[in-house]
């Protein structure tokens, strides 16, 4: 059991449990199952610290035509009371209820509660509108695309996954600039505030940027960005992340601003360099003395990414603002719909 991942352990419990049991009681039900939602395993990243809460005996089953009500009585009626020394029943930090933790929905549901998006809309045909996909954050993506499919009887998930796969390209450049705008407003500031004396500061706001970096290296790959928990453990995932891991702790690690400096121009080059392979503009270098102080500046990153762009009503968007999580990153604001759409404008 020690070495069994969550995702292993979700497989499992559905295989040898589950679907027997939907299988003796309603034979035939069209029906998905897969790990979604919240959880580190869900992105494959748990060990045994994340044992403590939230995680074990978790599934996704995905019903339509109004069956979940009868499907969530059925298991919470019929599961054992554990299954490989693990209890069925358990609390959660978000319900203190005892209860079996296969989450049970339609697929439009469950994706709407993790999005953000009406179920209507994630299932139409009619494209997603620019605020759906402004307000849309990474890690709410991540819930629903990234987790495994382990059965799909309905297809109306996997439809879903492919949908909300990544933001649609105008999108997408508009985010990629926004980033490259929060970069270049402060990137003199990580030698300024060292040439007054202030290590900490200059070390606080180079700090600032690896985020940034990070976040921008999932954009160019096409990836969503997970919350700050995984957010570098992902970056050093995708492809070549090892290069840009090295580079960022050279910029984390410097002791004085001027290496910090030069380290973080260099990590700057090496993500404007991966944007020109991905087959968007760049500039080389993207980086160039600040007026005629000792600092670093951006070149014009942001305004190449915005003359790109050919949709109109992206076009409108005032440039530089980005995503809802671009433009902020307080918890209790990303994890509300409601809040992040007022953040976009919606």
């Amino acid at each position: 059991m020690s070495s069994t991942s969550g995702l292993e352990l979700s497989a499992a419990y559905h295989r040898e449990v589950v679907a027997p049991l939907l299988e003796r009681w309603l034979p035939g039900l069209p029906y998905a199952a897969a790990r979604l939602g919240s959880g580190s395993d869900v992105l494959g990243f748990d060990d045994a610290q994340s044992r403590d809460h939230d995680w074990g005996l978790r599934l996704t089953l995905l019903v339509e035509g109004g069956a979940a009500e009868e499907v969530d009585a059925l298991l919470e009626r019929e599961l054992p009371e554990r299954w490989r020394g693990l209890p069925t029943r358990f609390a959660t930090t978000w319900d203190p209820a005892v209860r079996q933790r296969v989450e049970v929905a339609s697929a439009g549901d469950f994706a709407a509660s993790r999005v953000g998006i009406a179920p209507e809309r994630l299932g139409g045909e009619e494209p997603l509108d620019l605020v759906d996909w402004l307000q849309l954050t990474g890690q709410a993506a991540l819930e629903v695309t990234a987790g495994p499919v382990l059965h799909d009887g309905t297809g109306a998930i996997t439809a879903i996954r492919e949908r909300l796969a990544q933001y649609p390209e105008d999108v997408r450049r508009y985010a990629i600039g926004a980033d490259w705008t929060r970069i270049g407003q402060e990137l003199p500031d990580v030698g300024r505030a060292g040439l007054r004396g202030d290590e900490d500061g200059s070390a606080v706001i180079a700090a600032r940027h690896v985020r940034t970096l990070l976040h921008l290296a999932h954009l160019l790959h096409r990836r969503w960005a997970p919350y700050g928990k995984w957010l570098a453990r992902s970056a050093a995932a995708l492809p070549g992340g090892d290069v840009l891991r090295r580079a960022v702790l050279e910029v984390l690690g410097a002791r004085d601003w001027r290496t910090r400096q030069q380290a973080l121009a260099a990590a700057i080059e090496h993500v404007a360099a991966l944007q020109g392979r991905a087959g968007l503009p760049t500039l080389d270098p993207a980086t160039e003395p600040f007026f005629d102080r000792p600092h670093v500046g951006l070149r014009g990153l942001p305004e190449l990414l915005g003359e790109s762009i050919v949709d109109p009503d992206v076009r409108a968007l005032r440039p530089g603002i980005g995503t809802a999580e671009q433009i902020s990153d307080h918890v209790s604001v990303l994890v509300d719909p409601a809040l992040r759409r007022r953040l976009v404008g919606g």
